[in-house]
């Protein structure tokens, strides 16, 4: 029976199940090991440490045997589509699908030992037919570049942790505001991280990011720290669905951080109407001196009335060193600045429930900012944010 199996896919299914420690698990740990052995050319498609990669590619695997089991091949489908496409500036070929695909089966074969039924191997094998047909497909089909190359032409450390980058990509990128891209720097071979632009995609090939330096990540750190003018930069194929209805409710955005980004971008692409719904944002940060984007926020409210911003930090005094980056004081005219947790503060005014909602910023801020909006009674489906495990 194959992909008309359930009870087999289950089987395939339930060997997945990612362990408590995030790690992929201990099979999926066995697969990358006998794969890179089966395959040499793929070890260096991937970065040194691979717990993040394991974690990744178990958790994806187990939801999308999750979804044949139930008989929904839509979303998986899409998804491995994306997936190839986007593999593709990875320098993944067509051969390298077939080793993992050999390299799987043996791995889930050897696992589940007496529970590998006839009825099991006929699910395994169309089922990770499937699977690598799909992104293989999807990969030869696409006709768009597999990667953007670009040199940074200005890197500007806006505070101790932050930094504004600006490159000018080699052809032009389109994408909607709101997108995120994959992230590649000379700093960090291999290693690749996901950014929002913070502008609308431009014709001559401009784009704009704003990085936070995460602690223990080492591109962020690299992209803060180390960054200058003249770098080569790649970046994968955008996205993410984050949007505005300018026919809907008025909205309410919250950004922490540099979650201002993509928030920003869409902002900025409303400036080119005349009329919008109303957009009320929060922007929130440990300290003032950490809402770096102050002035440029200030100038777009000026001259927009449907935009208005209400500056929110955790503490009412700056550090010391703060003295050594730039004043991000606006001028006046700019909605009260508010002390406390940015959850807090939003939720303070209600539930927002008649907005359109876009959260953006650190997982754990997303989560904590729209558990308390659903309990003042936000409609959850009104709630937008990118995927929390991109």
């Amino acid at each position: 029976m194959g992909l008309e199996d359930a009870d087999a896919l289950r089987v395939l299914r339930d060997a997945l199940v990612p362990d408590e420690s995030g790690a992929g698990g201990a099979l999926v740990h066995r697969f990358y090991t006998h794969w890179f052995a089966v395959d040499g050319s793929v070890r260096d498609l991937f970065p040194p440490e691979m717990d993040a990669q394991r974690a990744a590619f178990g958790h994806a695997l187990h939801w999308v045997y999750g979804e044949l089991v139930e008989q929904r091949a839509r979303e998986p489908v899409a998804f491995l589509a994306q997936l190839g496409r986007d593999h593709r500036k990875y320098g993944v070929l067509p051969t390298h699908y077939e080793s993992l695909r050999r390299a799987l089966r043996t791995t889930l074969r050897a696992h589940l030992g007496d529970a590998w039924t006839d009825a099991v191997d006929a699910a395994a094998n169309q089922s990770l037919n499937l699977i690598t047909g799909v992104m293989s497909g999807a990969a030869d089909a696409e006709e768009g570049p597999a990667w953007w190359d670009g040199t940074v032409i200005e890197h500007q450390r806006v505070s101790r942790d932050f930094a504004v980058v600006r490159l000018r990509l080699d052809q032009p990128m389109h994408y909607h505001p709101g997108q995120y891209v994959d992230v590649h720097i000379p700093q960090c071979p291999r290693r690749w991280r996901f950014l929002s632009p913070a502008i609308p995609a431009d014709p001559d090939g401009g784009i704009e990011f704003h990085v936070r330096q995460v602690p223990g990540g080492l591109v962020s750190t690299a992209i803060v720290n180390e960054s200058r003018p003249g770098d080569r930069w790649r970046l994968s194929s955008p996205h993410g669905g984050l949007q505005v209805d300018r026919d809907g409710e008025d909205i309410l955005m919250v950004a922490g951080s540099t979650g201002l980004a993509p928030l920003r971008a869409l902002i900025m692409d409303l400036c080119r109407y005349v009329q919008n719904p109303r957009v009320h944002l929060f922007f929130g940060a440990r300290y003032r001196c950490e809402l770096y984007d102050l002035p440029t926020l200030w100038q777009i409210s000026a001259h927009n009335p449907w935009l208005s911003v209400s500056p929110v930090s955790e503490y009412n005094s700056d550090p010391v060193w703060a003295a050594d980056y730039p004043d991000v004081t606006p001028p006046r005219g700019l909605h009260v600045h508010q002390i406390g947790r940015l959850p807090e503060v939003v939720t303070k005014y209600g539930g927002w429930g008649d907005r359109q909602i876009l959260i953006c910023g650190g997982p754990k801020m997303v989560q904590t900012t729209k558990a308390a909006l659903i309990a003042k009674g936000a409609p959850p489906e009104r709630i937008q944010h990118d995927p929390l495990s991109r």
